[in-house]
């Protein structure tokens, strides 16, 4: 009789630790699938966004002379060149139901080069002529990320609204370019403004998303296309225009 108590007994705790590891296994395999479906993520700090930049690029040089003398289309032509850039957002401020809000500041950089053109005709002369941009910008930047925090919704709309700041240098085999004693470099500001969509991508791993946060920090990653203007020309007058209306691509990080 004593043994048969013994032996219910060690068959009752078999059992019991047999359903305590099922339980266990069936507890943790919803919290992955949980976790992969995005409502278990358990994120770190989000402080920072951090762009790199990608574009086409035609400076509004030609927009400032009048009676049809457009001296960068002869020189350069027509077809735009490739821009890239980084920015760097302080999400310094959350609204609730909205998004983040903050200052951001961005550099890009483009240049263009061609035989400069003999003088007074169309005709290419032997000498090389390249022109350089650095546009700058600090803006405040809104990213309205309610789709994917609220209703797993994959999309962050964002706006951007600030100051541009540009230099520029035109330049040949010899050095700066300089013409009636005025050396072909300087600066240009003006407005700067952008409206964008952004696909964040944690939907494709959700693990994989889970460990760069962990590892790295890096909460949300982005890829985006955004419509940007820049009016880089003294506010009217004075200054070189080298700023432009154009879309860039790229992809984007939170921290």
């Amino acid at each position: 009789m004593r043994r048969s108590r013994v032996l219910g007994a060690i068959a009752g705790a078999l059992t019991l630790l047999t359903f305590s590891l099922e339980a266990s296994a069936q507890g943790s395999a919803d919290s992955d699938a949980s976790w992969r479906r995005g409502t278990a993520r358990r994120e770190s700090d989000q402080t920072w966004a951090f762009e790199l930049r990608f574009g086409p690029y035609r400076p509004n040089v030609d927009d400032e002379f009048e009676g049809g003398a457009a001296p960068y289309r002869e020189v350069f032509g027509d077809s735009k060149r490739v821009f890239f850039g980084m920015e760097l957002d302080w999400q310094a401020l959350r609204i609730p139901w909205v998004g983040t809000f903050g200052p951001g500041v961005g550099w890009s950089y483009t240049s263009m080069s061609s035989k400069a053109k003999l003088s007074g005709t169309n005709v290419d002369s032997a000498e090389e002529t390249s022109l350089w941009l650095m546009p700058m910008y600090a803006a405040g930047v809104l990213r309205v990320d309610v789709l994917p925090r609220e209703l797993s919704i994959p999309l962050v709309p964002y706006g951007k609204l600030g100051l541009g700041y540009g230099l520029w240098k035109a330049s040949n085999e010899l050095g700066a370019s300089e013409q009636g004693g005025v050396t072909g470099k300087g600066h240009s500001y003006g407005l700067h403004a952008a409206v964008g969509l952004a696909l964040q991508l944690d939907f494709l791993d959700a693990a994989a998303t889970q460990q760069l946060d962990n590892s790295v920090g890096i909460n949300h990653a982005y890829g985006y296309l955004e419509w940007m203007w820049s009016d880089l020309g003294g506010f009217g007058g004075g200054q070189m225009k080298i700023g432009t209306s154009t879309w860039v691509t790229g992809l984007a990080f939170e921290i």
